[in-house]
């Protein structure tokens, strides 16, 4: 896969991403409807003098079926560490021609398919309004002026006159979004946005710049990454809970991109490419990331497809080697039990229990979370304990997933690599 490389429009020829222009050295302050907090717009500046680039909000790109010409998307994504400069990542990874995205958006979600009024701000590339993506690759658009706060619900509206063929996208977004036919991608009403989705399309990445200091964390995983049998619309996945503990942590890790893919797993392909596969387009080619959090596994283990401990742990110390190569930390998580779990039997249990040994003994890891430890019911390991279970044994619930994130050392989320 490819990215396109497209040259950055001047400070002075853009405006603030969600509020109107003003003269010089005016700020402006649009409040969320949520939270009541002010989105902070100035039209200088917009970050640290010393910055860089950070990772705000991800979702792994898989193959979505075929795209639509003529569809518009308003995609709805919450952030999680604060900068200015805003620019978005969109995918056509798994594209088999380019697609052109002629008008692209960016606000601040109301309600629904509304969007705050005047937040709502046309991105550009390489300085232009449109931007034809070629076949698996990649494209930023330019940075907008402007500071994005933390925990924002992030609107982006795309349309593409041209989209045919498989598209690229993330399934499973526990997330409402809206869809519909033509160009309404400029609108901040809600009126034209009458079909309601559950996946994100095309849209794979926000970034924002930050202070030098400050980093993300990457979340690589499966079903259970991914937020499945959590509340949609609520940002209840473990890594979301992890998201707000960092804003409130006196740490330099304040990103968080959620990698998870449902059905996925470390060693072959099947709901979405391979962990392995995916390493470096889903979580080494984020900018200001620090840490790999991974937690994967379940899916190879309980597949019965011949998988030992043996090859989950080969596979494992090739991800902890290419992320060490390319200067990140490492933090693996212990795989949770599932009996009760439709697949569950003693020969997968038996896997998964020499996997956790290594995970937790092995020292190839820059830090451990025992997550197994958090979910079994101390009554009978092998099961999880009722109280975070979601029903089918597998998947925690909203509380699950807060203990989830809670048992995380943040400390160990930087390893000073």
């Amino acid at each position: 896969m490819m990215a396109v490389a497209l040259q950055t429009v001047p400070a002075q020829a853009r405006s603030g991403p969600f509020a109107p222009e003003a003269a010089s050295g005016a700020e402006l302050t649009v409040p969320t409807a949520a939270s009541g907090a002010g989105l902070t717009v100035p039209t200088s500046a917009t970050a640290p003098a010393s910055s860089h680039t950070v990772v705000t909000w991800g979702a792994s790109a898989d193959r979505m079926g075929d795209g639509v010409a003529g569809r518009s998307y308003r995609l709805i994504v919450h952030t999680s560490v604060a900068g200015g400069e805003l620019r978005i990542r969109l995918s056509n990874a798994f594209g088999d021609r380019p697609v052109t995205f002629d008008s692209v958006y960016a606000g601040v979600q109301k309600e629904g398919a509304a969007l705050v009024p005047r937040s709502n701000r046309r991105l550009t590339f390489g300085g232009g309004r449109s931007v034809t993506v070629p076949a698996g690759a990649t494209a930023y658009s330019d940075p907008l002026t402007g500071t994005l706060p933390a925990a924002t619900n992030l609107v982006v509206s795309i349309h593409s006159p041209d989209a045919a063929g498989p598209a690229t996208g993330h399934g499973l977004a526990m997330q409402t979004s809206y869809a519909t036919q033509g160009d309404h991608t400029s609108e901040e009403s809600g009126t034209a946005w009458t079909d309601t989705i559950g996946s994100w399309y095309y849209l794979d990445a926000v970034t924002v710049r930050a202070g030098t200091d400050t980093g993300a964390v990457v979340a690589l995983g499966d079903s259970i990454t991914d937020g499945w049998a959590t509340t949609t619309d609520q940002n209840r996945r473990w890594p979301d809970y992890l998201a707000r503990r960092l804003q409130r942590a006196g740490t330099a890790v304040k990103g968080v991109a959620n990698e998870g893919i449902s059905g996925n797993k470390v060693l072959a392909d099947g709901a979405g490419q391979n962990a392995l596969n995916r390493l470096q387009r889903d979580v080494l080619s984020q900018p200001g990331v620090r840490t790999v959090f991974l937690f994967e596994g379940v899916n190879d283990i309980k597949a019965h497809s011949g998988v030992t401990a043996e090859d989950l742990i080969a596979g494992y110390r090739e991800i902890i080697a290419r992320a060490h190569a390319a200067g990140k930390c490492v933090v693996g998580a212990t795989v949770g039990p599932y009996e009760g779990w439709s697949e569950w039997d003693p020969a997968g249990e038996a896997v998964r229990q020499e996997v956790n040994q290594f995970i937790k003994d092995s020292g190839e890891f820059d830090a451990v979370t025992d997550f197994d430890h958090i979910l079994r019911s101390p009554y009978d390991q092998e099961r999880m304990l009722p109280f975070f279970d979601s029903g089918d044994h597998l998947h925690p619930n909203d509380k699950g997933m807060q203990a989830m994130a809670d048992a995380v050392d943040l400390a160990g989320l930087d390893c000073g690599r």
